[in-house]
């Protein structure tokens, strides 16, 4: 991908492209006008000795410390090594690769006081390809995301550690090997780039699209299963939809219609004396379309902090100030994960209900846990229980983290997001619904195949193939471990969404 970095602001498709693929970046003569204008108000500055944080004093609770012209280099050097302290798993290239790319669109609007050289440095690495390992534990969310950005900072000094083609090797190296030099960071240079919410923004934002994967899948399974049971069709009319007045709600009633139209297991059964179907069918539009309104409320939160100014201080070219403000607290950040969090756990949850729903003989209609000779063979048994200890683990991890707040900085910084964690923990739970939402579509097709020959629609038959393709049916006990394992991996990348882009805030609706 090649992207131009000027007047406009990134879109919600073009990060969802950063995150999925490589990314060469060029600054245009605006962008690079503005960045030198707000380099030339911090030499103007120093020039006449005035005071100002984090250009010549120290950080935190040591801002009221002064330091010497002489050593304000190393002031800011001092502060990439001093805050590069963060712990656990690294973060994915793709993650780090957002990242890069929002510091540096935040960078470009000149209001960092940074070089064009810094901003040509990010720009060079990601051109090599050259991704800091940054590792996911170790930001409050404020003063923004200190420690890991402290750990990509290190990247262009020639500190730490970094991948390339997947192959980890230390910074200095990897420059030395591209032909790039370590970069000597002017003052207010190392602030510029640790102050800011890139990160937890950029995992917030992977989450983001791994959702709108997962919902997808989950929408068509819930489809599935509602043919597999016999249920009916009309809970989906518009006119049901139309008359609450939530557009999610419509969007997915009318996908549901789509998914199901033309199948003839549904024609079978028009006239049957069932009169309503369990809640897990009959009230999807009204439970997934709330959680595609959080989807695309999450959505647009995101789309304006990835285009944010979040460092501090910043610079005002027009009068020469340099303000103290916030904008690095994530508190919006962390609201949106929280947000996502509720919709992610809700989608795991009604999937379980509708697996649990499949193989109760009772209610289903079909064979008690989807397969023939009971007693002998145990069949779905117990991946509905693996789904239930999913979906559990879901409602604890679901706990919004922004309520919870540590001073850090002897109480300098006395309230924090906690925004990174929000962010972070997004992805455990992502792993959880897409496994739950991958037994429900093995568990449907089991479900489906027991009426054939008569076919379902064109679209879930098509499905069906997609699933068998690594999952064959189900006739005697096997160990499904496997299975659920390649279709979630289906899930987590988007096989099932072809039918809901239409509706889904990252491909443009």
């Amino acid at each position: 991908m090649k992207l131009h970095i000027d007047d406009q602001a990134l879109s919600l498709a073009e990060l969802r492209t950063i995150w999925e693929n490589d990314v060469e970046v060029t600054i245009g003569d605006t962008a690079q006008q503005r960045i030198a204008r707000s380099a030339t108000v911090i030499e103007d500055v120093l020039a006449h000795g005035d005071r100002v944080y984090g250009v010549n004093t120290g950080f935190g609770q040591l801002a009221q410390v002064k330091i010497s012209n002489d050593d304000l280099a190393k002031l800011q050097v001092n502060l990439v090594l001093s805050h590069a302290v963060g712990t656990g798993p690294l973060l994915p290239d793709p993650i780090v690769r957002l990242t890069m790319v929002m510091k540096i669109a935040a960078l470009a609007q000149g209001y960092s006081g940074a070089r064009l050289k810094l901003v040509h440095g990010l720009c060079a690495l990601l051109q090599h390809r050259i991704y800091p390992c940054i590792p996911s534990k170790g930001s409050v969310g404020a003063s923004g995301d200190l420690a890991p950005l402290a750990h990509m900072a290190g990247a262009l000094i020639g500190v730490g550690e970094v991948r390339v083609g997947g192959e980890t090797m230390s910074a200095k190296d990897a420059l030395t090997a591209a032909g790039l030099t370590a970069l000597e960071l002017a003052p207010k240079e190392g602030l510029a780039l640790l102050n800011g919410t890139q990160v937890s923004t950029a995992l917030a934002l992977a989450a983001l699209f791994r959702c709108e994967h997962v919902l997808s899948a989950a929408m068509a399974a819930g489809a599935m299963a509602a043919d597999a049971i016999k249920g009916s069709d009309t809970p989906f009319d518009a006119r049901i939809h139309e008359i609450r007045g939530h557009a999610g709600q419509a969007d997915v009633a009318s996908l549901l219609r789509k998914l199901m139209r033309g199948s003839e297991i549904r024609a079978s059964h028009v006239d049957c004396v069932r009169v309503q179907d369990p809640y897990s069918i009959r009230c999807q539009p009204q439970v997934m379309g709330a959680c595609l309104d959080i989807v695309r409320h999450v959505a647009s939160v995101l789309t304006t902090e990835a285009n944010a100014v979040t460092d501090n201080p910043l610079v005002f070219v027009d009068t020469g100030e340099i303000l103290s403000g916030g904008n690095f607290h994530a508190e919006p950040v962390a609201f949106a994960a929280d947000h996502l969090a509720l919709a992610i756990a809700e989608i795991g949850s009604l999937s379980e209900r509708r697996i649990a729903l499949l193989i109760d003989s009772h209610l289903s209609g079909l064979p008690a846990f989807l397969v023939e000779d009971g007693g002998l063979n145990s069949g779905f048994m117990m991946p509905q229980v693996t789904a239930a200890a999913l979906a559990s683990e879901n409602k604890s991890i679901a706990h919004p983290a922004s309520v919870d707040s540590l001073p850090t900085s002897a109480n300098q910084e006395d309230h924090v997001s906690m925004a990174t964690f929000a962010a972070n923990r997004l992805h455990t739970m992502l792993d959880n619904t897409a496994d739950i939402v991958a037994i429900e579509l093995l568990a449907a097709a089991q479900g489906i195949d027991f009426h054939h020959p008569q076919q379902s629609s064109g679209v879930l038959e098509g499905f069906m193939a997609q699933i068998r393709a690594v999952s064959p049916n189900y006739s005697t006990d096997r160990s499904l471990a496997g299975d659920i394992a390649a279709v979630s991996n289906m899930v987590d990348h988007g096989t099932f969404m072809g039918h809901s882009r239409a509706i889904l805030p990252s491909f443009g609706a």
